[in-house]
């Protein structure tokens, strides 16, 4: 059992804050201090828990009881404070330090260094490269990045091919799918593994095709469904939500980013709105620093959003309390406000927009109504005013005006959406009416003018890359399948054989609705959890049973692997030769990693396992994968590049021949900007900046300039603020009912949230069953799922319900008390914890926790958000996680053991 003892929490506690970077009081905000390196004290592993420790475990035949003897519980301090002695009394600093991978899509793409001696990971850091500061900004790691040690010797690493005990191939009643996530564990070999995946595949795709599989990423055993005959493909909004939609005809770039300015000209701003989301906690690195300059300048900053979180603490901002899902009420709201206290620039707006009224109507409109009539209710009667909005979106009137004046065209204002009011249902029109409220102030093209997205690395850092990972040299493949069901509906769709198949939701091409029918047989899933983060859980534990086959690759026993029939033990990226991080996207800095220990247990990379079942399937491994995963490796490194201040693309890595007999690979000899060996040891090549230099950037200032010369991707060449084509997409893609969406940002009321919190859907009236909105902010604690079975993060963070204190008190709810949360899909449980700092009527569960179902008494046990978030969807077929209805009560049964006092999920074998 892990022990939590107060002394315990408050240790690591205090550590992880510090590794952070997170620091709120009043005198810290004033005086930002970044020339102070980050201590790099954190060990990693408090009780030499290394590949070495636990394969002598295994190979002594106990593996169960000494594996769980060595994971566990952070270490107890002792009398005097500090960490207890673990008998090595080499010094703090013996040893080499590696540059290791932080990979999961948390937004920080930090550097992550770890301190080796004799083979054993004994602390872990993060960069120490250079001197920090504004012009060199360090790649410095939050507390996720600190605890990677207990991820990868964690106890519930899967460390051999599983497979569930009662499954048998040949489909039907041999798969037994009644007993997925209760059934027993049976311990296998490689080669019975692939031999049972062989062998399913053969006669899947024999018998009932193609469109009997749904593949999820093509890794390993992606690529060889590929050459099977290809798969069904998910389409789901994800991290983007609505702004996944193509947004090239509205006149922006993909997914709204890289359009800000550069992040020197944010101290140039007199205001900085930040629209959603919570940096500080889902992007936990280096991206809060971009705006240190704005903030010792003296910038005002203002946060939407529905409480008044981390990153709004961290700027000292003004709050702006929005009811999640209703952000585009609010912006209606703004918009006509600015109209009505004539703050809106017609200038711009007639120069460099169409649609906004009768004056600038595009070439291909095929209705009169614009944008103005429909803020001043004329073709439906009701005027946007402030008053209209705030019954919708519960923001005070005064706050509205307040706001509408704050963002007019006197005004240097900077625009920031993160993608949290995205992802909602009733959110589609979102992209456009943010983009049209930054028009209407003339908020683009100039320094101290700012309107995009501000996502992850993208956070007040716009502006062209200067650093760019290379390729690999692996051959692509290609899913000969086109068509796509959407993921909020996958297990609807497998329960009736049927899906709507419109495309891809990051594609530039979107179908009519198309109806298809289909006999599903295997989910494959790789390079990802998705019984975990696709929506309807409740609803996936039932039609997953429907199947034949359900394979995993994975180096975690998380949810997906609990439902699975095969799990493959996957490599983590600390296992790998090296690498680069997924979804790499910093505007200075490319992170690199290198390996620190050999394959752990039996656990094989994709490349390896992807290798394998081409053999057992008797195809040729050497089409799919030509070259090791060295070359691949080093052909990354010498196809980097970097932008010289002249405007040039140049090799960033220095390679010598020398290097190149070494590493033992086929290359060529080049000069760039750092040696290799350099750019290893570093864990990063960050460019060195300063103010006014050659990189300086202001987005979208050459079409502000001249935008004839200069058009934007729009079939206008302007920014759409009418435009046909997201109306007839979203109207035909038959997930609301024809005529919802009008050319022009217009209110749809979402399946959920404000209006369902009204008995009759009716505002203002009685309140329905479910009268909370619930929301799912991302959590220190963990990236998506990843990290929550971390014992260090586990102490730091209990993951519970955070409860407006008014509301909770008036259900007796006190700090502390387990309360039973529910709506129509779901229950699931958590200790509350009561705030001022979160708006009546909302409920904010922590987005991320793995499922711990109690069937006997029906609920989950874990707090998982997708419990809650049921198998609804509208607009472009959007996963919408922030606005479900729910409700809540003070549970009457057996309360809840604070996670960090559970065991790690690992799995027993029969």
């Amino acid at each position: 059992m892990l022990s939590c003892g107060q002394a315990g929490r408050s240790l690591y506690w205090d550590a992880l804050k510090a590794a952070a970077s997170i620091d709120t009081s009043p005198a810290t905000r004033a005086r930002r201090k970044r020339g102070e390196a980050m201590s790099n004290t954190i060990a990693a592993d408090g009780r030499r828990l290394t590949r070495r420790s636990f394969l002598a475990a295994t190979a002594a035949g106990a593996a169960a009881a000494g594996l769980a003897s060595l994971t566990g519980c952070a270490p107890q301090p002792s009398a005097s404070g500090s960490l207890a002695e673990t008998g090595d009394q080499a010094p703090i600093d013996e040893g080499t330090w590696i540059a290791a991978a932080c990979w999961d899509n948390c937004g920080g793409r930090c550097v992550n260094r770890v301190l080796v001696r004799n083979g054993e990971v004994v602390r872990q850091g993060s960069e120490t490269s250079h001197e920090d500061s504004f012009g060199w900004l360090q790649q410095r790691g939050c507390p996720r990045g600190r605890a990677r040690a207990q991820q990868v010797y964690g106890e519930d690493r899967v460390k051999f091919p599983l497979k569930r005990k009662h499954w048998q191939p040949g489909g039907g009643e041999n798969a037994r799918g009644d007993l997925r996530g209760t059934d027993e564990w049976e311990q296998i070999s490689w080669d019975e593994a692939l031999g049972y995946i062989a062998q399913e595949a053969e006669r899947i795709y024999r018998d009932f095709g193609p469109t009997a599989v749904i593949g999820t990423k093509a890794l390993a055993v992606g690529k060889i469904l590929h050459q099977l005959g290809g798969h069904v493909n998910l389409s789901d909004t994800s991290s983007a939500g609505t702004y996944s939609f193509n947004l090239g005809p509205l006149g922006l770039p993909s997914q709204d980013l890289g359009k800000l300015n550069d992040r020197f000209d944010n101290k140039n701003a007199e205001t900085i709105v930040l629209m959603g989301g919570n940096s500080a906690w889902s992007s936990g690195g280096s991206t809060m620093n971009n705006f240190n300059e704005a903030v010792d300048a003296g910038v005002q900053f203002v946060y939407v959003g529905p409480s008044y979180n981390a990153t709004a603490a961290y700027f000292d901002a003004r709050w702006i309390p929005v009811l999640p899902g209703t952000d585009t009420a609010f912006m209606l709201g703004v918009c006509y406000e600015m109209l009505a206290q004539g703050v809106a620039d017609l200038d711009f707006l007639h120069t460099y927009c169409v649609g906004f009224d009768a004056e600038s109507m595009p070439a291909d409109a095929t209705t009169d109504e614009h944008f103005r009539g429909y803020l001043e209710g004329a073709y439906d009667g009701v005027p946007k005013t402030a008053a209209w909005a705030s019954a919708l979106c519960g923001t005070p009137v005064d706050d509205i005006v307040w706001f509408a004046e704050t963002i007019g065209r006197d005004h240097a204002v900077m625009l920031m959406h993160n993608y949290a009011l995205a992802r909602c249902n009733g959110a589609d029109n979102v992209p456009q009416l943010f983009m049209t409220m930054g028009a209407m102030g003339a908020h683009f093209g100039k320094s101290g003018h700012a309107c995009g997205g501000a996502y992850k690395t993208y956070a007040g850092a716009g502006g062209p890359e200067l650093v760019t990972m290379g390729k690999t040299g692996l051959p692509a493949t290609k899913n000969p399948v086109a068509d796509t069901m959407p993921e909020p509906l996958m297990w609807q769709c497998i329960q009736e054989g049927r899906y709507n198949s419109t495309g891809a939701a990051y594609g530039t091409e979107f179908n009519a609705e198309t109806i298809k029918e289909a006999d599903f047989k295997w989910l494959c899933v790789e390079g990802r959890n998705t019984l975990q983060t696709a929506v309807g859980t409740m609803a996936a534990m039932e039609a997953i049973k429907k199947l034949d086959f359900v394979t995993d690759v994975a180096y975690t026993f998380d949810t997906t692997a609990r439902f699975a029939d095969i799990v493959l033990p996957c490599a983590t990226e600390w296992e790998r030769v090296g690498g680069f991080p997924g979804h790499q996207r910093s505007r200075e800095t490319l992170v690199v990693y290198n390996q620190v220990t050999e394959p752990l247990w039996e656990a094989k990379t994709e490349f390896e396992i992807g290798r394998a079942l081409a053999q057992k399937l008797g195809m040729n491994p050497d089409e799919l994968w030509p070259i090791s995963e060295k070359q691949a490796f080093f052909n990354q490194i010498a196809t980097s590049t970097y932008l010289t201040p002249g405007g040039e693309t140049a090799p960033l890595v220095t390679i010598t021949a020398d290097d190149i007999a070494e590493w033992g690979v086929d290359g060529e000899p080049q000069e760039g900007d750092i040696a290799l060996a350099d750019f290893l040891a570093a864990g990063c090549y960050t460019v060195k900046r300063s103010e006014g230099d050659a990189y300086s950037f202001i987005g979208y200032a050459d079409f502000v300039a001249d935008p004839t010369a200069n058009p934007l991707p729009s079939p206008s060449g302007k920014f759409e603020i009418y435009s046909q084509y997201k109306a007839d997409t979203l109207n035909a893609m038959g997930y609301s009912p024809v005529g919802t969406y009008k050319p022009y940002p217009n209110y749809v009321e979402s399946p959920e949230g404000r209006e369902g919190t009204f008995r009759d859907r009716e505002v203002g009236g009685e309140a329905s069953e479910y009268p909370f909105i619930m929301y799912n902010p991302h959590y220190l604690r963990r990236a998506h799922g990843v990290m929550d079975s971390s014992p260090w993060l586990r102490e730091a963070w209990a993951n519970p319900v955070f409860l407006n204190a008014v509301d909770a008190t008036a259900r007796d709810i006190a700090d502390g008390d387990t309360v039973r949360l529910f709506n129509a899909h779901g229950a699931t449980l958590r200790t509350a914890t009561l705030t001022e700092t979160i708006m009546p009527g909302c409920v904010a569960l922590p987005h991320g926790a793995w499922l711990n179902y109690d069937a006997d008494a029906g609920v989950d046990r874990g707090g998982m958000d997708n419990v809650l978030c049921g198998q609804v969807t509208s607009g472009m077929g959007t996963s919408g996680y922030n606005n479900y209805n729910c409700n809540y009560e003070k549970y009457d049964g057996e309360a809840l053991v604070p996670d960090c006092e559970l065991p790690q999920r690992a799995v027993e074998v029969a």
